[in-house]
């Protein structure tokens, strides 16, 4: 158990500062430079993931409570509902990402070209939904989840260090449940759509390419190269999204929620935060470049 939480809290540690350096770059480009649309989701989404390490686990924010000496309860609420509904932006902006990319290398001749132009219109009013949604959404949590008092307690459920959840009705479970199930199979149906889309776009334009240009000296587009980047990281969202889920549903319908079960949940909640950043980072040339000038200004050669 000890190497596990060792390796959370390594997992943390290298999620916060990926994810720090990521959104340092995004913003220095956002502010200085000209920018991209997905730009303004990627920046957004690295900021959500800084915050779902801040409250997934019992350090951090807990600690700062700590030692401000709050209440229990208001820890519990207030680490619970922040990380909720990071959880359910992170799957919003990641959708929206997908989508965006989708429509961004779509041909002239498909039906989302004409929105090509007004993707920075369209963005606000999706940030304006999203954000609306959510926290309205996991406004619910704080009226049901309370300060965890006496673990020989079978009417409550331990979820985090200072939190519990007590035995609710199982109309007010079912609704809640089927609000989130639906919203979460609704995303990840419009990810895997507009992933196949863009797996489509991309194996016409690579047979294109094969009458134009020998394969080995073929370029790979920065378009292409981000498309490439969206495509693994929503795979692999998917898949860690829903081992989460599963494991989410099946603690609470058993009513059963262990250190253990925590444990591996929170690693499993972090894996995409943790991983995103560093594919991102490789993959982006500007980043790459701007990390290259700055080792050059600090290592000048003599």
């Amino acid at each position: 158990m000890s190497l596990i939480k060792n390796i959370l809290y390594f997992q943390t540690v290298l999620g916060i500062l990926a994810n720090m350096c990521l959104l340092f770059f995004y913003t220095f480009i956002i502010l200085v430079h000209r920018f991209k649309p997905i730009d303004l989701i990627s920046c957004q989404l690295t900021f959500i993931h800084i915050m779902m390490f801040l409250t997934g686990g019992d350090l951090w924010l807990s600690e700062v409570l700590d030692s401000l000496n709050f209440e229990n309860d208001f820890k519990c609420k207030t680490t619970f509902y922040i990380s909720r509904v990071m959880r359910g932006l992170s799957i919003c902006i990641t959708c929206l990402q997908s989508v965006f990319q989708a429509v961004t290398i779509s041909p002239r001749t498909s039906l989302l070209a004409k929105f090509k132009h007004k993707l920075k219109k369209y963005m606000i009013y999706a940030f304006l939904l999203i954000w609306s949604f959510n926290l309205s959404f996991g406004s619910n949590r704080i009226f049901f989840v309370g300060a965890f008092t006496n673990t020989s307690e079978t009417n409550q459920m331990k979820v985090t260090k200072y939190c519990s959840l007590p035995h609710m009705k199982y109309i007010i479970r079912a609704l809640i449940l089927t609000v989130t199930v639906f919203r979460d199979v609704f995303l990840v149906g419009v990810m895997l759509t507009t992933s196949a889309y863009m797996v489509i776009i991309l194996f016409r334009h690579q047979r294109q390419c094969k009458h134009l240009h020998s394969i080995s000296h073929m370029r790979v587009s920065p378009e292409k190269r981000a498309t490439q980047t969206i495509l693994l990281l929503v795979v692999f969202f998917v898949v860690m999204y829903w081992v989460d889920f599963i494991i989410s549903f099946t603690s609470v319908q058993l009513w059963m929620y262990d250190p253990v079960i925590l444990t591996v949940q929170k690693f499993m909640m972090s894996a995409y935060p943790t991983i995103t950043p560093l594919v991102q980072i490789s993959s982006d040339n500007r980043i790459i470049n701007m990390l290259k000038n700055l080792w050059s200004m600090c290592h000048p050669i003599s």
